[in-house]
């Protein structure tokens, strides 16, 4: 096999293992919503278990990627490719910290009423899985516009951030009994706004791949 077929195996597969990391995460977030949604403790607490393995694709990523640039020692938009990968599985673990952390946060919620209807921080975690998804899609098509897609869903994540923090200031203003529950409601939103933010970095890292030029957005 020659150099060239070896090469774009290993990416191959680095690749994979870089959409595999990314799926789990997906799955960390629908989880850590629902388990809200449903006051499932234990699903909660499920989040943070998994985030174990994201931890341990982090590593083995990271060793993938410094194994193709010691051996292969690529050149020019190779190197530019696989040293993106590299950026990028950094954003991908901080996915699934911010979902693990609202797994710990329900898990740790006692079970009052909810003082609104989720509707928005649901929105926002729907808008989170499908951030997450394309932003690393676009850099394994090698898909520009996917990427820009994802800088311009921040926006609507911003927008239903602050939705639902004037919200809850509003309940908190009409009763100060709502103060806890509104606080650790705000933390969720605050979580989800943070994955989306990390999506707009995967997508930067995939417009500097195709570019050459890291902007920030």
């Amino acid at each position: 096999m020659s150099i060239r077929k070896i090469f774009e195996a290993e990416l191959a597969d680095l690749k994979t293992e870089l959409v595999e990391m990314c799926r789990l995460t997906e799955t960390m977030i629908e989880n850590s919503i629902e388990a809200l949604v449903k006051r499932d403790r234990e699903l909660g607490k499920s989040v943070g278990e998994m985030d174990k393995r994201v931890d341990e694709y982090e590593m083995d990523i990271e060793k993938r990627c410094m194994r193709i640039l010691l051996k292969q020692q690529p050149v020019a938009k190779d190197f530019r490719e696989v040293s993106t990968a590299l950026k990028m599985i950094t954003d991908i673990e901080r996915f699934g910290d911010q979902a693990s952390d609202i797994g710990d946060l329900v898990y740790t919620m006692p079970g009052e009423r909810y003082i609104k209807e989720l509707h928005y921080i649901r929105k926002m975690g729907d808008l989170a899985v499908k951030m997450v998804h394309d932003s690393v899609n676009s850099f394994v098509q090698n898909d520009e516009a996917l990427a820009d897609a994802v800088i311009a869903a921040d926006d609507i994540m911003d927008e239903l951030f602050l939705t639902v923090k004037n919200e809850l200031i509003l309940l908190i203003k009409q009763d100060v009994k709502n103060g806890d529950q509104a606080i650790e409601l705000m933390m969720v939103a605050k979580y989800l706004e943070r994955i989306g933010d990390h999506a707009v970095n995967v997508a930067e890292w995939t417009k500097y791949y195709e570019t050459g030029v890291h902007l920030k957005f």
